[in-house]
């Protein structure tokens, strides 16, 4: 949608409005992020909210509720449509009409098929003028997690790791702690704390026994996931201890009958420990039952196979490489990836390489599919 006027009027309020649905961000799912701000007939801004998480009150209620009878006559500016269905909470459509708004500012429609216009269309028969794809591009790329679970039935996945400068991830025995410094490290846990749930495989879990939390920078903490074609796990891992965050376990039908028994075992012993059998035990199978518990974004931290099983599915949509300034050598060396079936480099797709950032001493490194 061009630009009018009327967009460019409207921008400095849209841009505070996403300001304010960021901070729902890591907490909303399987809701987008959504921020409003209410202007009063002059103007004026009167009220301000967002969507903190999920369950929780809608963006524009919020902003209403702190707007009260200023919001008669006035403007909303919301990041996304307002929704029009009955959900844990009351059509927002319904609020903003009731509260006398003159006209509504919206960045984006809402793909869900429950909205998917039908807010837009109820607030335009109630005669509020409806002003479309201000900030439209921001909206949807700051919600592009959400939009691919609606498009593709699969969370975001983003795919972590980290290297010396010689592309090693661990020493020759194994050892890998720590290759990163602390810098990177707590960006770890941020990143952790942006997503719904945190990916690994049965050798991680036995080589590394990772706690794979965000150290409390997100409550409730990402879901752990385990993904293990056998169950053959330890039976002492931080990943057991459910006091700090739920783990499930994911295997196919193939796992050891004796294995799934230890592991309902453990379960109803951990409340918060669960077990899924996947059909097939794939990447694509778990994220498609990831995205029916309502993950929009999923983070990789797994070993080689794994990792290139994943990106051969299609269960990869950006990679976020650290590299640090260390010389690890060995042969065989210890790689990222495990074979992807390339025989040919024009067989080899290209990423698109944002611009690298420095965290400490090591080098942040992140590749999005074009």
């Amino acid at each position: 949608m061009l630009p009018t006027p009327a967009h460019q009027l409207w921008r400095p309020w849209m841009r505070r409005a996403l300001q304010l649905a960021a901070l729902g961000r890591g907490r909303t799912s399987p809701n987008p992020m959504v921020g409003a701000v209410v202007l009063d007939a002059a103007g004026q801004l009167v009220g301000e909210g967002f969507h903190g998480q999920a369950g929780g009150p809608h963006a524009e209620v919020g902003a209403l509720n702190q707007a009260g009878d200023r919001a008669r006559g006035g403007t909303l500016v919301v990041t996304l449509e307002p929704c029009c269905h009955h959900g844990r909470t009351p059509p927002c459509s319904e609020a903003v009409i009731a509260a006398g708004l003159q006209q509504v500012v919206i960045a984006m429609a809402d793909p869900n098929p429950q909205v998917a216009g039908g807010g837009i269309a109820q607030l335009q028969a109630a005669g509020i003028a409806v002003i479309q794809g201000v900030g439209e591009a921001e909206a949807r790329s700051l919600n592009r997690a959400f939009l691919h679970r609606l498009a593709t039935g699969r969370p975001r996945a983003i795919l972590k790791w980290a290297m010396g400068a010689d592309g090693r991830t661990a020493l020759s025995n194994g050892a890998s702690q720590w290759i990163s410094g602390p810098e990177a490290r707590r960006w770890v846990h941020q990143l952790r704390s942006q997503c719904d749930a945190v990916i690994v495989g049965g050798g991680t879990v036995r080589a590394d026994n990772p706690l794979l939390t965000s150290r409390g920078l997100r409550s409730p903490e990402p879901l752990r996931v385990v993904l293990s074609r056998s169950l053959d796990l330890p039976t002492s891992a931080q990943l057991w201890d459910t006091a700090l965050a739920p783990t499930l376990v994911a295997h196919g039908p193939q796992a050891d009958p004796a294995a799934r028994a230890r592991l309902g075992q453990k379960g109803r012993e951990q409340t918060n420990l669960e077990g899924l059998e996947l059909a097939s035990c794939t990447p694509k199978a778990l994220l498609e039952a990831l995205a029916d518990r309502g993950c929009n974004q999923v983070l990789w931290e797994c070993g080689p196979e794994l990792a290139a099983n994943a990106l051969k599915e299609g269960c990869v949509q950006e990679i976020a490489a650290v590299i640090a300034p260390k010389l690890m050598g060995g042969l065989p060396a210890r790689t990222p990836l495990g074979e992807l079936g390339f025989e040919h480099m024009d067989q080899v797709p290209g990423w698109q390489a944002l611009a690298p950032v420095c965290l400490g001493a090591d080098l942040l490194w992140r590749l999005e599919q074009p």
